[in-house]
């Protein structure tokens, strides 16, 4: 069940200090644990898709934007960063990474 209200994004928590610089009163609340890891699988959404559009340059502050959600998520799931980047070693030890541009079409 979907129990995100409508109205409102999930920021980053300086956001309202930083309104409230600019002269403007934030309406803010806090989530709850529920509704707090949709609004981070949300905002991967967003920031994902904020990546893809950048160009070369603006990319990589982009790609900080998904990483800082990745944890955030990770967290929530109870993994800390250092446990996060085992699990993603092990798999680029079993798999392999993306380093060697390899595309697959398929099977003969």
């Amino acid at each position: 069940m979907n129990r995100i209200n409508e109205n409102g994004k999930l920021v980053r928590d300086r956001i309202p200090q930083i309104i409230r610089a600019g002269g403007a009163e934030p309406v803010t609340y806090v989530a709850d644990v529920v509704e707090y890891r949709e609004r981070l699988r949300e905002k991967l959404g967003e920031e994902v898709a904020e990546f893809l559009e950048a160009d070369d340059v603006q990319a990589p502050e982009e790609l900080a934007d998904v990483l800082e959600v990745v944890h955030a998520l990770a967290a929530v799931l109870g993994v800390d960063a250092g446990h996060l980047e085992k699990i993603r070693e092990a798999k680029a030890s079993e798999r392999g990474g993306f380093a060697e541009r390899i595309v697959w079409t398929g099977n003969r």
